[in-house]
């Protein structure tokens, strides 16, 4: 058998829970009724008692005995106002024993007299637990009691018709509630669930490879911020499946690049086309050290993915390291015609990091500025301690990137072809490798555009605390 599903599930829960409360109800109002009409009953009857005691009264009186009344059952009614007539007057009528006992759910069946010496006159013969009697007066002696038994249950006929025709309105009643409440519960479970199940089916569809599927947003509920969220991670994944599909593609063209042309210089050679002179090895040379720099780069970038890239964090002077890391570039500055300046805080700027990583952090920065800047353009570098942490600024003159481009700076295999691409000799990983340095040392890592006109990269890395 089928289970229910969820739709299912939430209408059962709903429509069980609002029947339980419709049934518990119902059961307590019918308990409560039926006591408090039994209490109603029995005042009734006590009043009606309490309203024959001065005719009881003046017939005890006129005769001066209870022999009057003693094995009459019609003048016992007359005496109860049951009976049209005065006391003595006739018979009692088919009519008056009718009213008799079903008057006030059989009051006059219930009611007895007592002499003064609470011996049974006439009326009801027994004494029940409950009892209610009213002392009889006459000239300000006690010469009997009228008594009457309680009401327990309903048993007369009147009552219970009309107690029946109660419960069959609170059963009707329940009933169009019960109905109600189903057609409730099942608005409710659809209305709530449909969006969750547009959101299952959107699941469906994004596991299966689908990544631009997409949930209509309705409301501001919950489910509405659901289907927001899940929109949000179907973006991200279509973004992060075409940066997979664009990087496997990147890579092999990377690779196919220095391979070509080391399959092409050594075909050349084994044919005798090129004679494997010094400059034909040393090309070979340069392109297998292209490869390798390139294997090593993806290589680091794995292992950072992975969390697996070592580092040997030891107190370090980022200003000594960044003075020689310029030393050891202006010569490649001064090749290219550009201008290197820079200025750092006389004092040591300690920080809790990675000598090594972060000599290849300043190595590829600075490489990467003096790259892709235009000759005679210009290179500024500065280092300044603000807020418990080191702030390094490079900039460059032209060229510049526009917007759209700026944010990409830092992703891997992402070059400015037009001006600040492939011509430089880059992979597009460096500044890539950067920000998973300067990540890895706590920091941040941002591009922005240079007043200079070309490309602002701002890093911000904590600094040693002491204790």
């Amino acid at each position: 058998m089928r289970r229910p599903g969820l739709t299912g599930k939430l209408f059962l829960a709903v429509l069980a829970t609002i029947t339980a409360v419709v049934l518990a109800l119902g059961a307590a109002a019918h308990w409560n009724f039926e006591r408090l009409f039994i209490g109603y009953l029995n005042e009734q009857a006590i009043a009606r008692m309490e309203a024959a005691l001065p005719r009881v009264r003046q017939a005890y009186a006129q005769h001066g005995n209870w022999d009057f009344v003693r094995g009459h059952i019609d003048v016992w009614v007359d005496l109860l106002g049951v009976g049209p007539g005065q006391p003595g007057e006739g018979p009692l009528t088919d009519a008056q024993r009718e009213l008799l006992g079903t008057d006030l759910l059989g009051a006059g069946r219930r009611v007895s007299l007592l002499d003064e010496q609470r011996q049974h006159v006439i009326g009801f013969p027994r004494m029940l637990a409950g009892t209610e009697q009213r002392e009889i007066v006459v000239d300000g002696r006690t010469v009997g009691w009228l008594a009457i038994a309680p009401v327990n249950t309903v048993t007369d006929a009147a009552a219970l018709r009309f107690l029946r025709g109660q419960l069959d309105a609170a059963l009707l009643t329940g009933g169009v509630a019960l109905l109600l409440a189903a057609l409730i519960a099942w608005w409710v479970a659809r209305t709530l669930l449909a969006p969750m199940r547009r959101v299952a089916a959107a699941t469906h569809e994004l596991a299966a490879g689908r990544y631009d599927t997409r949930v209509p947003q309705q409301g501001h509920d919950e489910v509405a911020q659901l289907a927001q969220d899940f929109n949000q991670l179907a973006l991200a994944l279509q973004r992060n499946e075409q940066m997979r599909r664009d990087y496997v593609a990147d890579v092999s063209h990377e690779l196919r690049t220095p391979l070509a042309v080391l399959r092409g210089e050594l075909e050349a050679m084994e044919d005798g086309v090129h004679p494997p002179t010094p400059e034909a090895l040393r090309l070979l040379q340069g392109e297998v050290g292209t490869l390798s720099k390139l294997v090593h780069d993806l290589h680091e970038l794995a292992l950072a993915d992975a969390g697996a890239l070592t580092y040997q964090m030891a107190d370090l002077d980022l200003g000594a390291l960044l003075a020689g890391e310029v030393a050891l570039q202006r010569r490649m500055a001064d090749e290219r015609g550009l201008a290197l300046d820079f200025d750092a805080p006389k004092a040591p700027v300690m920080l809790l990091a990675d000598e090594s990583r972060m000599r290849q952090l300043l190595h590829n920065l600075i490489g990467n500025a003096l790259r892709y800047t235009d000759r005679g353009g210009q290179v500024r570098l500065r280092l300044r301690v603000e807020d418990g942490h080191a702030q390094l600024d490079m900039m460059d003159s032209k060229p510049g990137v526009s917007d759209d481009m700026l944010a990409r700076l830092l992703d891997r295999f992402f070059r400015v072809e037009s001006s600040r691409g492939r011509a430089g000799g880059g992979s597009g990983l460096g500044l890539a490798i950067c920000r998973s340095i300067v990540l890895a040392h706590g920091g941040t890592i941002e591009a922005r555009h240079s007043p200079l006109g070309g490309v602002w990269i701002a890093v911000r890395l904590p600094l040693l605390r002491r204790a």
